[in-house]
């Protein structure tokens, strides 16, 4: 059973950064991509910024240049630091990563954390 545990959330001022983390447990065999969505307030959930086991990036054109995200295969932990944040950035921040559950399982399947509160002041 997989679980993302994510960390790092909280209330900061417009302007102020927040890192956020996520680690995989559980049992797998392949973990492919790993990354960060946001959902606020009657909006639909978003794509913030996205890693490969390779390191390939793809990064929301909202964010870029003020969020970065990185990866410790190591430790199976996607972290997002988030720089010069803004009110709008305000939203549950929801860790996601692709994953092939057994070498028998053929396809990879999404597992999700369960949110973490980001609210930004003005």
């Amino acid at each position: 059973q997989v679980q993302l545990v994510e960390s790092g959330g909280g209330l900061v001022q417009a302007g102020g950064s927040l890192r956020l983390s996520c680690a995989a447990s559980g049992r797998w065999f392949s973990i492919n991509a790993m990354g960060w969505y946001r959902q606020a307030p009657g909006n639909q959930r978003e794509l913030v910024a996205v890693i490969t086991s390779r390191g390939i990036i793809n990064v929301a054109d909202s964010v870029k240049g003020r969020f970065t995200i990185s990866r410790d295969n190591d430790k199976n932990t996607v972290y997002l630091q988030m720089n010069s944040l803004k009110p709008e950035d305000t939203a549950v921040y929801y860790c996601n990563a692709n994953i092939m559950p057994s070498m028998s399982s053929v396809y990879y399947y999404d597992y999700w954390g369960q949110g973490t509160q980001v609210t930004v002041s003005s």
